[in-house]
């Protein structure tokens, strides 16, 4: 491993990371700022999605300013391929399915209602054509995430992927599976801390989400590091990644009261869903697949 490389990369990659969120703090882009009394929160919010959209392409900088100070190609070794295999379907397609596994998992938590006059839910129906109930609209909503899952977020997602699931893996050549899944869930995850201090994903509590993130991290990290291997290129957990964020936000729709600890994606209902995801997954590779990638060795 080359160490003094490592450190390059995720100083490049940090440093930008903590002066986005330092903007946030100081300038009131933060969720604090959107649910404070008398704020401008059409602007803010606006303010808050381009920063933590616009944030994604900060680990592809970090590797291009690490490859260029190390004088090497920028893609090499890192399996940037658009040959589509039977796992690239299988990926893009489980997105949704998490997505609405989590909503299931969040109506069975501690104190969740399924809430059909919710003002969110409310709103969305209201765009939606004229006779379309819960179902329809969320039928309307996957199809729309799968399609942007592979084209508009797909491209700021590989802004992360390209990194974590692909130059990362050049440090940990020769490591088993799940200490590269372990290491760079962690990365992955203290990465999105400046953001999630000021609210980001965890609104209500944002230093637990600190925690809360890392963990969610860590539990995603297997599956998108899995049909990596599987997809034989770093497009697929792109792919995925950009379809989960577009999907996610079903499992929160007609559910009330808001707990970010407790609902949806990054709360416990989503990490529940995710590790169902990766037992079967795991089962899967040992007993059924003819390659065992999580006893692997990169």
């Amino acid at each position: 491993m080359n160490v003094k490389k490592l450190i390059v990369f995720i100083l490049s990659a940090f440093i930008p990371m903590c002066g986005v969120g330092l903007f946030m703090h100081f300038f009131g882009a933060s969720s604090a700022a959107l649910v404070a009394e008398g704020s401008d929160a059409p602007m803010i919010g606006a303010v808050i999605a381009i920063l933590s959209t616009a944030a994604m392409m900060l680990p592809l900088l970090a590797v291009v300013i690490t490859q260029l100070v190390f004088k090497e190609p920028v893609f090499k070794g890192i399996d940037v391929s658009f040959k589509i295999n039977r796992w690239w379907i299988i990926g893009w397609i489980l997105m949704p399915v998490v997505s609405l596994m989590t909503l299931g998992l969040t109506l069975l938590m501690p104190g969740a209602v399924f809430a059909q006059d919710s003002e969110i839910l409310q709103t969305a129906l209201a765009s939606m054509p004229e006779g379309f109930g819960l179902w329809g609209m969320i039928g309307v909503v996957m199809i729309c995430g799968l399609f942007a899952g592979v084209t508009l977020n797909a491209l700021f997602a590989f802004g992360e992927e390209i990194a974590w699931r692909g130059y990362l893996m050049k440090f940990f050549k020769g490591k088993k599976f799940m200490t590269m899944a372990l290491w760079s869930g962690v990365i992955w995850g203290l990465w999105h801390a400046p953001i999630i201090l000021n609210g980001h994903n965890y609104p209500q509590h944002p230093v637990i989400g600190v925690f809360m993130m890392v963990l969610f991290c860590l539990l995603l990290t297997p599956v998108l590091l899995y049909f990596r291997k599987k997809g034989r290129s770093v497009i697929l957990p792109a792919i995925m990644h950009g379809t989960f964020n577009a999907v996610a936000g079903v499992s929160l729709l007609a559910v009330l009261p808001v707990n970010d600890i407790l609902y949806g994606a990054t709360g416990l209902a989503g990490f529940i869903a995710l590790l169902i995801v990766n037992v079967c997954l795991y089962l899967y590779d040992r007993f059924i697949a003819k390659e065992n990638i999580f006893s692997s060795r990169l």
